[in-house]
């Protein structure tokens, strides 16, 4: 199971042996700790959970200080389930790092796009706008929604205005430049999904793997 959970933090360029500019999201991915092996008979499901960065005691309620300590680990911030792979095995307490990935594979990352707020149908949807002579007051509006007799009434799913972003996106297939073991740091190929600070899901590529 080639996954891993990390926090964006923005984008640089980089480099190529041949001195190629190749821009670069960096994410601090990592470690990530077993905190817990579920099983069919404990839990109805096989998963494994993992935590990611580490979270202070005070600000941890009694029932997950509880299921932190019944393992000795320390607090986490975010914690997410995995399900094995196959024939993989895990224990509590084992770490996932930067180390466990190979420069140069293709990846899958999930993330929180950044939230736009309430957006109009022409940035939201791209439509088009209206005309701006001729004493046209449709310019930036929405425009017809709906037959008036039949069916007099707004379908469901319309593209209108309202709240944009904020949705769980995965780019497919992006490219794995460069791992820096020693701070946990990895360099991916183009941009990735969410706001610097925002955490994101690192896997290989289910498609397109070479």
């Amino acid at each position: 199971m080639k996954t891993i959970l990390g926090k964006k933090l923005g984008m640089t360029q980089i480099f190529d042996e041949k001195g190629t500019v190749i821009p670069v999201t960096v994410v601090e991915a990592g470690p990530m700790t077993v905190t817990q092996i579920k099983t069919v008979e404990t839990d109805g499901y096989d998963a494994v959970q993992f935590g990611f960065e580490d979270k202070k005691p005070q600000r941890v309620n009694k029932p997950m200080a509880g299921h932190f300590a019944k393992n000795d680990i320390a607090p986490k911030k975010h914690l997410a389930e995995f399900k094995p792979e196959e024939g993989e095995t895990f224990e509590v307490g084992q770490q996932i790092t930067v180390a466990d990935f190979e420069e140069g594979v293709k990846l899958d990352v999930t993330g929180t796009s950044k939230g736009k707020g309430t957006q109009g149908n022409i940035k939201r949807h791209g439509h088009h706008r209206g005309p701006m002579t001729h004493g046209s007051k449709h310019k930036r509006l929405a425009g017809a929604l709906a037959a008036g007799t039949y069916p007099s009434r707004v379908f469901k799913g319309n593209a209108a205005p309202g709240r944009m972003g904020r949705e769980t996106v995965t780019v497919q297939n992006v490219r794995l430049v460069k791992v820096i073991a020693d701070r946990n740091l990895m360099m991916i190929k183009g941009a990735i999904p969410g706001n610097k600070g925002g955490i994101v899901r690192i896997q290989y590529a289910v498609k397109g793997q070479e």
